[in-house]
């Protein structure tokens, strides 16, 4: 419990610190504006991911637990409330989606036009990765998997999920005139792409090879009856 409440914390702390650091024209060193999220809102998803799974990893290695070991257990709750998160951004309009002609649309107060409905779509993906963490964690109990792999793939759907809806967003966080969420999408998926194909090479090799024969025989079988027939 200690570790998840400092992790809420850490989450929220880097988030914000992210957010104002990106829109430091608009905040300055006021820390009133820091505080008041309510009258000044704002959080970086990016940010919160790294002040939340960051404070996880120094609070595991200060009790002598396993980062890997342990942090599977975490994601099903985290895409949970990821999904009440999301859902309450909808509601409320926090998140703004770009305009759209698409039949499933909504308006927002101070937007001109119909809206796509971009936090509600993120929440039914986070929805269908809350329920499949739930069962890979069996798997990883029953040792079918490493430990750790429930963590690394939910980054993996998470970047992909927000590299795929970024562009139906508005009010980005910009890094050097670039989507801050896109570029930090785009890389995790990177990377954690080049990490699987390097673990499972073995078992994509043989799956490449397998059908890779099957594929060579039918076609060499047909080119044989072809032949006979022929010759026939």
């Amino acid at each position: 419990f200690d570790g998840l409440f400092l992790s809420l914390l850490g989450g929220l702390f880097f988030g914000r610190l992210v957010y104002v650091l990106l829109n430091f024209k608009d905040f300055g060193f006021s820390l009133i504006k820091f505080i008041l999220i309510n009258g000044y809102p704002g959080v970086s998803i990016y940010g919160a991911l790294l002040g939340t799974f960051g404070t996880l990893f120094i609070f595991f290695n200060a009790k002598k637990i396993n980062f890997l070991e342990i942090i599977d257990y975490f994601i099903t709750p985290f895409f949970i409330a990821l999904v009440f998160g999301k859902l309450g951004s909808f509601f409320s309009g926090s998140e703004v989606g770009t305009t759209t002609r698409f039949f499933l649309k909504t308006k927002y107060f101070g937007f001109d036009g119909f809206r796509h409905l971009t936090p509600f779509y993120e929440a039914l993906l986070f929805i269908v990765i809350a329920i499949l963490a739930q069962k890979i964690l069996l798997e990883i109990r029953k040792e079918k998997y490493f430990s750790g792999f429930l963590f690394y793939l939910s980054l993996w759907y998470f970047s992909l999920v927000y590299f795929l809806f970024d562009k139906l967003k508005v009010n980005h966080l910009y890094f050097f005139g670039y989507s801050l969420n896109r570029v930090v999408a785009t890389t995790l998926l990177l990377t954690i792409s080049v990490y699987f194909v390097y673990y499972f090479r073995s078992g994509i090799l043989g799956f490449i090879k397998k059908y890779g024969q099957e594929i060579s025989k039918k076609i060499n079988f047909g080119s044989e009856r072809k032949t006979s027939e022929g010759k026939s």
